[in-house]
């Protein structure tokens, strides 16, 4: 029992945990207010966001103690359920801010897409590590398994979802990059994809998605309109100060910054909470992607390695996509900021993923303690034998 709490990695388990925790407590914070506007409680948000944590928590340990070399086995299965979910997505699902991306259960709604992200990362993770002698040979060790990623992306596009679609596209290149890609053909690639993607873009672009660039861009040329969601950014992030208005003191939440527990719940917690809320978030998704990237390098297993590299970038480049959109850097795509914005559907995700990662830390502790074991009882033999050899010449 000692060994097996011993092999855990305790950062990766308790910081996407206090980040989830504090994510709670600011989720109550930005949405009490416009719950009780809409006849429901005040913690109506936070209660659900703590089922949807304690189901995530579950998950966590579970995938914490089961072994990630089995979903390497479990790749074809994984990606045609997720193929059959998000086709079921376009036929049966609802749409809000003119995306038809969930599926409704209840009460609560599906967000098949966040899945595809770690999806698809042990999907690419398993292939690229299974065709590492032949890497190097585009047809062969590169390109097939881009048909599947093709048809993943362009059934998150038709949704469509094109802040999630980023994402993915992103982080399977930071997958496929570390799969030891030569420079031309990865090259080759990302300018395809970008290609296709803007030209499948014109055909999906409309006036409300336009509005976004202004927005980012040009806020203050539409203070009322294109700009108004930025411009609050901006006064909650600017009031915030070192210390911030207090816990639940921020105004901006009052019906002045729309979506505020869950895309701009960064710009909550600058106002509530200052530059020591901020940097107490962004110091634990950066300790959280570090780790993860050390636990890779230290992992001797290809599948492992490349693995644990997916799942810190996802965490890594949904941060700065979300962080981007409130700071007027990128155009606001609705994407949540990981552990920490109010979505069943991303908390679960996240967390199932940093229970993958835990695993991949605990082999590596694992082979570690093996190796070096092996090492000492290699010394042991050795200065045993060179003993043995003396008694011998003394003899």
């Amino acid at each position: 029992m000692r060994n097996t709490i011993k092999s855990f990695d305790f950062t990766l388990m308790i910081i996407p945990l206090l980040l989830a925790g504090f994510g709670i407590v600011m989720i109550y914070s930005a949405s009490m207010v416009t719950s009780l506007l809409e006849d429901n409680p005040a913690n109506d948000l936070m209660v659900k966001q703590l089922i949807w944590f304690c189901i995530g928590l579950v998950l966590f340990v579970f995938t914490s103690f089961f072994k990630y070399t089995f979903y390497q086995k479990m790749m074809k299965l994984i990606v045609l359920t997720l193929m059959g979910l998000l086709i079921s997505v376009l036929i049966f699902g609802s749409t809000f801010n003119n995306s038809t991306s969930w599926i409704e259960i209840g009460p609560f709604s599906l967000q098949p897409s966040e899945f595809v992200k770690i999806g698809l990362i042990i999907y690419l993770a398993a292939i690229y590590a299974k065709k590492q002698e032949y890497i190097s040979d585009f047809f062969k060790g590169v390109l097939p398994p881009l048909v599947v990623t093709s048809i993943l992306l362009g059934l998150i596009i038709m949704q469509p979802d094109i802040g999630t679609a980023g994402i993915v596209f992103a982080v399977s290149c930071v997958v496929i990059f570390s799969s030891g890609v030569r420079w031309k053909h990865l090259s080759f690639l990302i300018i395809t994809a970008v290609t296709l993607l803007l030209a499948l873009s014109f055909h999906l672009v409309t006036d409300e998605r336009l509005s976004r660039f202004v927005g980012a861009y040009q806020p203050f040329s539409a203070p009322e309109g294109d700009g108004y969601q930025l411009i609050q950014s901006y006064i909650a992030i600017g009031t915030g100060g070192i210390t911030g208005q207090g816990l639940g003191q921020g105004v901006q939440k009052l019906g002045y910054l729309t979506q505020a527990e869950s895309d701009f719940i960064m710009a909550v917690i600058a106002e509530e909470l200052g530059f020591i809320g901020v940097s107490f978030v962004l110091t634990c998704l950066l300790i959280m992607v570090l780790r993860g990237m050390f636990i890779a390098w230290k992992c001797e297993d290809s599948f492992g390695s490349l693995l644990a590299i997916g799942i810190s970038g996802m965490v890594g480049i949904q941060s700065i996509i979300n962080l981007g959109a409130i700071s007027g850097l990128l155009p606001i795509t609705g994407v949540p900021l990981p552990f920490v914005s109010y979505g069943g559907s991303s908390l679960i995700m996240f967390m199932m993923s940093l229970g993958i990662l835990n695993n991949i830390a605990r082999h590596v502790k694992h082979h570690e303690y093996h190796k070096g074991s092996y090492h000492l009882k290699e010394e042991e033999n050795i200065k045993s034998n060179i003993g043995m050899v003396n008694q011998a010449k003394n003899g």
